[in-house]
């Protein structure tokens, strides 16, 4: 699930001190290396989490018994280890005049924060998107009317690069966003016109493979649950509705194009 791994961002130096973004594993080898890369910054002082998936907190408990710096997260609801929660808008001063500012984009998972380099217009991602692929979202920590919402509020920034928690650095932030939300929007199409070709309601399994059948069916397991994510947002938006058995049909006016 993280693909070529996950991204541990070490930024800052001098007087200052490092941030850590995301200590992803309790690993020996690991440690020694961020520990190292920390200090040549004048010492780690904030480890700050973008949400409290495992393969994003692995390995904070130890960083901070290590470093002796406060772990941050949205809340602790989402981070339970978490010293401090943070608040969306929320900055931390860097070397040289540099801000990193906090912004709470839910979606992916309901305590999710990206990071925004004020100068340099860097936005560190965590899982909003990826260098590679797509996200999942699985409910109920994610949703998907409100990752929509985030992926649209991101585009609106000013950003020239984007660095994800799993893949390679995003060089043109809008056209990814752009495609991010293309992809949803034409995945959503497909959920409509598959219930509509439909004499009767469909439980999700009998929705997958019209839905995803572009996908490798090994990955099934995985994408009915996005499928989940995109049926509740069209119940939230009044254009679906499930009965006791699961099944699922449109109700309301219907637009697939």
């Amino acid at each position: 699930m993280t693909g070529p791994g996950t991204n541990t961002i070490i930024l800052g130096g001098g007087s200052a001190g490092a941030i850590v973004i995301d200590p992803a594993v309790d690993d020996a080898a690991y440690m020694e290396r961020v520990m190292r890369e920390g200090e040549v910054r004048g010492g780690i002082r904030h480890i700050l989490i973008t949400h409290g998936h495992g393969d994003h907190i692995g390995g904070a408990d130890e960083l901070r018994r290590r470093s002796g710096a406060s772990v941050f997260a949205f809340s602790r609801e989402g981070v339970p280890l978490a010293d401090r929660e943070i608040a969306d808008g929320e900055t931390w001063e860097l070397e040289g005049g540099e801000r990193l500012h906090a912004l709470h984009t839910p979606g992916h998972r309901f305590d999710h924060l990206c990071f925004l380099l004020e100068r340099e217009r860097i936005l560190f991602a965590g899982d909003v998107v990826a260098g590679v692929g797509t996200v999942v979202i699985i409910p109920p920590e994610g949703e998907m009317l409100t990752y929509l919402k985030t992926l649209k509020r991101l585009r609106e920034l000013d950003i020239t690069r984007i660095v994800p928690a799993h893949g390679s650095t995003i060089n043109d932030p809008r056209a990814k966003l752009n495609e991010y939300i293309a992809h949803r929007l034409e995945r959503e199409r497909k959920v409509k016109q598959s219930m509509l070709s439909s004499a009767s309601p469909m439980t999700i399994p009998e929705l997958v493979p019209l839905v995803y059948d572009d996908t490798d069916p090994a990955l099934h397991p995985i994408a009915a649950r996005s499928l989940e994510a995109h049926l509740i947002k069209l119940e939230r938006e009044g254009v679906a509705r499930v009965d006791d058995q699961g099944r699922w049909e449109l109700i309301g006016p219907i637009h697939t194009a």
